[in-house]
């Protein structure tokens, strides 16, 4: 049967984007025979790394000497090099892009009378850097060619067609069978099927195809003005979920089936290591507290994109927790291949089934939170606490937590779900109280003990969707620093719950006050101090203090949504941001 190959994803575009696309499709000129049906499509997605957002650097890229197309998501580190010899050889270039590179370089190798698969496969062999890389030839109509290292790729295999993609995401309403393709292996499509080979050796590779369980319902926006939206209210269900038939209550255990395999190496664990980016990194602040007050670990937590570079003391005593929403974080995929060479155990905690860091990684624990499409993470974040307060329990039961205190924890996650459903429905008070603040062009978010990564947090939600600055902080360093910035035109965001520093936050809010700061808490409902000192307050019910960092983002989730609203800002895709951050 005659295959279609193509690569496309269903997703609205803003306007000025979807009137240069038009008029690229009215002007395109087809120079095969008149009712041709093309078989073959491909388009990117750019974020401008080398040159500028413009039409000349966007993708397919290609040659000077004949039409041959490239997109490509990664860096060329070696493009300099690579440009400087082509153009000796004649190539001249149209664009600042590295990706050009790559077209010019299969084109010099076609020269020779070499193959599509072949001139790629040679061609790769000289380029340094990461890449996911997808190559089309009028010469060769029938045939595309997909290679990947460093930057993800997802091929899914339909009726009589491929999709090829970066994550599974455009994939699902077309297919639920995908091939993950590794690091280092190009894959040629055609109608007869897809045969995979090594890059290196040519090697051939045999793989199955995978089942995914997302469906089409699961990235439509169900009715919500946006994804992030539709994600926030998600999470009472995101919750249960990630937590769904994996604990034992009356023995106080934490069931992670992902960890059964390691379970005699993860008793003799003696440190753990968590390593994250971005959102991933403060719910992993929050294990850090988790692990060291209910497990009794030592426990340190890095920016994946810092642990890389400081030669970090690892042994094989060392458990190292990689968290990423995606899979596919491109600087914890790095952190992880030097934790391994250390002989660490590594453990993966991410939401995307089969993605690379799940196959790369011992052992791991997956969100089960369904598809995040907002480029701001909102249900996969409550997800990972979630899931560290499980793998906390786990931990902690092979050495000092007791029974009782096991089924505490467990008891109280489960009640989460519909504490999370109170918080959701003051939507509209929230959203009078971003009236009153979007016109502020700053904000301290500040919080002690498990709420300090809450103020990182409501900080990092604040600026990604709304482009307003803020900034998170400790509370205890208000004198030594950031107090010097208050007055009535800096507002502050404060984490007050009645939990173990509940007094310290009580004066730490005063100090805001006396200094005329207008002040935001999220407190514990029922707190009949927090309202004589606080402007406005955000309630929260009551939990254990190590949860409370899941009932606390959610509501500065909405006001950041809400601010972004009332500032014309696009939510679900914010400027110069991408989902998955695969390029370093």
């Amino acid at each position: 049967m005659d295959q279609e190959l193509w690569v496309g994803q269903k997703r609205e575009v803003p306007l000025p984007v979807f009137l240069i696309l038009q008029r690229y499709v009215r002007n395109c000129r087809f120079n095969g025979t008149p009712g041709t049906i093309l078989h073959v499509g491909i388009a990117h997605t750019r974020w401008a790394t080398h040159g500028g957002p413009t039409e000349a650097n966007a993708h397919p890229h290609s040659g000077c000497r004949r039409q041959l197309q490239v997109v490509h998501n990664g860096i060329i580190e070696n493009y300099a090099t690579l440009k400087e010899k082509l153009q000796k050889a004649g190539h001249v270039f149209k664009s600042e892009t590295d990706t050009e590179v790559l077209a010019h370089l299969f084109e010099e190798i076609l020269a020779d009378g070499t193959s599509l698969p072949q001139a790629v496969r040679k061609g790769l062999q000289q380029v340094r850097g990461t890449y996911g890389v997808l190559v089309m030839d009028p010469a060769a109509p029938q045939q595309l060619i997909a290679a990947r290292h460093g930057s993800p790729l997802v091929v899914g295999v339909g009726d009589g067609e491929f999709i090829i993609a970066s994550d599974i995401s455009p994939i699902i309403e077309h297919t639920s069978k995908v091939v993950y393709l590794e690091d280092g292996e190009m894959a040629t499509i055609t109608p007869a099927g897809m045969q995979i080979v090594t890059i290196a050796s040519h090697q051939p590779v045999q793989r199955e195809h995978e089942s995914v369980e997302w469906t089409v319902d699961d990235v439509e926006r169900g009715g919500y003005a946006h994804y992030m939206l539709k994600e926030i209210f998600e999470q009472p269900a995101a919750v249960a979920a990630a937590q769904q038939g994996r604990s034992i209550p009356e023995r106080g255990l934490a069931k992670l089936g992902g960890l059964e395999l390691v379970a005699e190496r993860l008793a003799k664990v003696q440190r753990v290591t968590i390593i994250a980016c971005g959102t991933a990194y403060h719910a992993g602040l929050v294990g850090e507290y988790m692990l060291e007050e209910y497990a009794g670990i030592p426990t340190e937590v890095m920016v994946a994109s810092e642990f890389r570079y400081r030669k970090p003391v690892l042994d094989e005593g060392t458990a190292v927790i990689a968290i990423s929403q995606s899979g596919e974080t491109a600087d914890t995929i790095a952190s992880i291949q030097e934790a391994k060479q250390k002989g660490c155990l590594v453990l993966g905690i991410v939401n995307v089934v089969g993605s690379t860091i799940a196959r790369m990684t011992d052992a791991g624990v997956y969100l089960h939170v369904g598809p995040e499409i907002g480029v701001a993470s909102t249900k996969a974040y409550t997800g990972m606490l979630t899931v560290l307060a499980l793998m906390t329990v786990t931990l902690g039961r092979q050495r000092q937590m007791s029974l009782v205190t096991g089924n505490r924890i467990i008891n109280e996650l489960k009640a989460l779900p519909a504490k999370i459903e109170q918080i959701l429905t003051q939507r509209a008070a929230i959203a009078k109280l971003a009236e009153r603040y979007q016109a502020y062009p700053n904000f301290l978010y500040l919080g002690r003990k498990y709420n300090f990564p809450s103020a990182l947090e409501g900080a990092l939600k604040l600026k990604e969707i709304s482009y307003v600055h803020a900034e998170g902080y400790p509370s205890g360093e208000l004198k030594h620093g950031p107090l010097a910035m208050i007055d009535a035109n800096f507002p502050s965001v404060f984490f007050a719950p009645q939990d173990s520093v509940y007094e310290k936050s009580l004066s730490n809010l005063q100090e805001l006050r006396a200094r005329g700061g207008p002040v935001i808490a999220v407190a514990t409902a029922g707190d009949e101090h927090i309202g004589k000192v606080a402007n406005d307050v955000i309630w929260i019910p009551k939990t254990l203090e190590m949860l409370t960092p899941i009932l606390a983002a959610v509501p500065l989730q909405l006001f950041a949504y809400e601010v972004a609203l009332l500032r014309n800002c696009e939510v679900d895709k914010p400027r110069n941001l991408a989902k998955s951050v695969t390029v370093e």
